[in-house]
């Protein structure tokens, strides 16, 4: 019986994934429990540092962003853009060891640069902390040495990147969606454990230790398709030639998404202590459905998306296109509405009721509700901008970038040097950026592969959310006032389940009323769930999902 559960249990951890919504839904449900334990992380760094240390805080998540920027223009911007498709294409056109040769030249060649400039970084660390942030000196000190801790880490991530993409190629999700939920834990066990000897500078430890589990939980199922990691001097070879041509743009793009980051940073360090504690606390809450629906079901969808892009499969690449599309808005539309109406429960929930000041806890709700706003449209630019991809056009997606950024920038700035907004005034341009950059993608990505004929169901979709808030609002502020202890953390847990609950029957009864087409696939889904155990050992996919359909 135990040999027959494992058997049972490395199958499902090996097996090809081969429809979008079985891999968004693996991609998904890891990130889920990821997304999770980065709350308990968040929970564990105001228990330990707000209230009395939240400048510690705020300098921790000013300094992370340094060694990530770097991580993100050399390697994820390569392997988002250009890998995935050159990689698929040697497995199909010569062998998958001409393939795996070119994997391992192009982390050679990425690898060698990312370590030149980890170095740089090493050593320049004040300087940039000071072109960053207007953090007094003993803040820039502070900054400095988590900046060098947290760069160890992107060197482990480099080669962990490289093997998530090898295993997406072959349609392996379900191991690296999981290895961030090793990552969270390693950060949590460095918080945990050393923050009473080591203050802040656990967190970045824990960071370190993170990515090495990131790294370590995926090298087994990566040897076992016949790649591993090894140094081939060889940039010549035209595949990673092809990897070089195709990453400037997607690059470019994220090098402006990066500015957006530093500029957000740069505005906030001149407010009171805390506030980049709490901005980055409304932002992972945020990010939590934006990943779940948008990310997982982009990152699914690409290889098959770079597999119908050729003008003979167009009528096939706008179907596969557009469903996500519907998909994503369906399951983000009520996520941003519960967000919305629950922004304070779920506020002290995650952070403390207790260890969360009153005032910290509205700033941060209010922050939150601005973002949820555009958690929909920013879900869907992951599909959009790789639906580019796809079609190998870089530079759309950039030029379209390089517009909402500067828009972000100059309201950001106004907003917080003008008329004294602050972190609302920085996530109501976040918002709005976020909007104009989804309506410029879906104009142009309709012009270049026809017409979607989405606006009808997106229109229903959008009224029956509006319905939704509205008939969660009245009960919700009646158990929170008259019915819940909100102080307390087990009668918020119920609250929240409560109303999540209402809120979901409500928006389902709502689209079956209002005909919403994308319900059919929920049932499907429900159904699937239900037969689980037959499918997990019976068929070659995980669990068919309907989820709408990753970092």
């Amino acid at each position: 019986m135990v040999k027959k559960i494992l058997r049972q249990s490395k199958n499902l951890l090996s097996r090809q994934n081969n429809t979008i919504l079985s891999a968004a839904a693996i991609i998904a449900l890891s990130y889920l429990l990821s997304a999770i334990l980065g709350l308990v992380r968040n929970r564990l760094l105001v228990s330990r540092f707000f209230g009395g240390l939240e400048a510690d805080l705020d300098v921790y998540f000013a300094a992370f962003i340094v060694p990530d920027t770097l991580f993100q223009l050399l390697i994820l911007g390569a392997l988002s853009a250009a890998f995935i498709p050159i990689y698929q294409e040697h497995i199909k056109e010569k062998s998958l060891k001409e393939a795996n040769k070119m994997a391992n030249t192009t982390l050679t060649s990425l690898g060698s640069i990312q370590l030149i400039f980890t170095f740089l970084i090493i050593i320049f660390a004040k300087p940039v902390a000071s072109l960053i942030t207007h953090y007094p000196e003993h803040q820039l000190n502070l900054m400095a040495n988590l900046i060098r801790i947290m760069s160890l880490a992107q060197i482990l991530f480099t080669i962990s990147a490289f093997l998530t993409s090898v295993l997406q190629s072959h349609r392996r999700f379900l191991i690296p969606a999981t290895a961030p939920i090793f990552y969270n834990l390693g950060t949590i066990a460095g918080i945990f454990f050393l923050s009473s000897k080591l203050g802040i500078y656990s967190a970045a430890v824990g960071i370190v230790f993170g990515a090495l589990l990131h790294l370590l939980v995926q090298l087994p199922w990566a040897k076992s398709l016949g790649f591993s990691p090894k140094i081939i001097f060889q940039p010549k070879n035209p595949g990673t030639r092809s990897v070089f041509r195709l990453m400037p743009p997607r690059t470019a793009a994220l090098s402006l998404s990066q500015i957006e980051r530093w500029v957000a940073v740069n505005l906030i360090s001149t407010l009171s202590a805390g506030s980049l504690a709490i901005f980055s606390f409304a932002r992972q809450l945020y990010v939590l459905p934006i990943t779940l629906f948008g990310v997982s079901l982009g990152q699914a969808s690409f290889p098959v998306l770079s597999a119908n892009s050729s003008p003979k499969d167009s009528p096939k690449f706008v179907k596969i296109l557009s469903q996500s599309i519907l998909q994503i808005f369906f399951f983000s539309l009520p996520a941003a509405v519960l967000i919305i109406v629950l922004r304070i429960p779920l506020v002290r929930l995650v952070f403390g009721a207790r260890a969360f000041p009153w005032q910290a806890t509205l700033l941060t709700a209010k922050a939150l509700a601005l973002l949820a706003l555009s958690i929909a449209p920013q879900a869907t630019n992951h599909l959009l901008t790789r639906a580019f991809h796809a079609k190998k056009n870089t530079r759309t997606p950039l030029i379209i970038s390089l517009v909402t950024i500067t828009f972000f920038c100059i309201t950001a700035y106004i907003s917080t040097n003008k008329f004294n907004l602050g972190i609302i005034g920085i996530t109501s341009s976040l918002s709005l950026s976020n909007l104009l950059n989804f309506l410029i993608l879906i104009t142009l990505i309709n012009r270049k592969v026809g017409s979607f004929k989405i606006t009808i169901p997106l229109i229903k979709m959008i009224f029956v959310s509006f319905l939704t808030a509205i008939s969660l609002w009245y009960p919700m502020r009646l158990l929170d006032q008259f019915v819940f202890d909100t102080t307390r953390t087990f009668p918020l847990i119920l609250l929240t389940i409560i109303v999540s609950l209402i809120g979901f029957s409500v928006y389902l009864l709502l689209s079956f009323l209002f005909k919403v087409d994308q319900l059919k696939h929920f049932l499907s889904l429900t159904k699937k769930i239900g037969n689980w155990r037959k499918l997990l050992t019976q068929t070659d996919e995980v669990i068919e999902t309907s989820l709408s359909d990753q970092v």
